[in-house]
């Protein structure tokens, strides 16, 4: 039996919710909607029929196995799947109720208006300096020397990094340690002024203490940006995040507040996930 098989059989074995588990709608603001949201690559189903909001100004956490959709799914909320020829995306998705798939909406300022932030750090081969300040230029952001050099500096200290690279801004950001060049990326990523950041395990490749610094970040930057991180660490996720969404097979299994999600979850599936049953 081949493993897709495997997982096809997997699937229909397990009882997923005839709707989401839990709360995944939240009362008063919301900052980005989804409704039905499906996406296919090729043949493969990977994201079934998911509906979520996510409100301003909190961390949401995606959790769940390997393969099951989380980045996936992150990835349509800044329409970064589009690059992908394969890949078929239908349904709903609203940033402050405006249709994000509609054909008048351009592209690239949809992704200044929702940054992302990757599982491993990618600055610019140049200076630290000029990874910050690329965004604010191609968008036309500044008008002036002094308006760039206040905009990355602004975006260095929100990130945390300020203090550790001022005297060496000419630098090669390439040339930071791993846990700087990932607090350079969101730098860079904030520098457009944007009002939604994703983050694909922003944390998997660094070690427990640059690990730390991005989470303090993380819960820093909230006050001023709505951020939505996968993770494959539930402890992170439980540190960091007010609601998680647990998905499993590309189903969007449940979604509430974080602490019930893993003190008291709705569904055995999720439960069993957290508890390590499987994983």
């Amino acid at each position: 039996m081949t493993m897709t098989d495997q997982q096809t059989q997997a699937e229909q074995s397990v009882q997923y919710p005839e709707n989401t588990a839990g709360s995944p709608y939240v009362d008063g603001g919301v900052k980005v909607a989804a409704r039905n949201s499906n996406v296919y690559y090729a043949q493969k189903h990977a994201i079934k029929d998911v509906s979520l909001d996510i409100a301003p100004n909190e961390v949401t956490a995606f959790i769940g196995p390997s393969g099951c959709g989380k980045s996936t799914f992150l990835r349509c909320l800044n329409r970064m799947n589009d690059t992908i020829d394969i890949c078929r995306v239908t349904g709903d998705i609203r940033l402050d109720g405006e249709d994000i798939y509609d054909r008048k909406v351009d592209v690239v300022q949809l992704r200044a208006r929702v940054g992302m932030v990757f599982q491993k750090p990618n600055p610019f081969p140049k200076s630290i300096f000029e990874n910050v300040a690329y965004g604010p230029r191609i968008h036309g952001l500044v008008s002036h020397k002094d308006e760039l050099e206040e905009v990355v500096t602004t975006s260095l200290e929100r990130a945390g990094l300020l203090n550790e690279v001022q005297d060496r801004l000419e630098s090669p950001g390439t040339g930071l340690s791993g846990g700087q060049q990932q607090r350079l990326c969101i730098a860079r990523a904030i520098a457009v002024s944007p009002e939604v950041i994703l983050m694909d395990e922003p944390c998997s490749a660094l070690d427990p203490i640059a690990t730390a610094k991005i989470e303090e970040l993380i819960d820093e930057l909230r006050q001023n940006y709505t951020i939505v991180i996968v993770t494959h660490s539930m402890q992170q996720a439980a540190r960091v995040s007010q609601r998680t969404a647990f998905f499993h097979l590309g189903n969007l299994v449940e979604m509430g507040d974080t602490e019930t999600i893993f003190t008291n979850p709705e569904h055995k599936l999720t439960q069993g996930y957290i508890t390590g049953r499987f994983g």
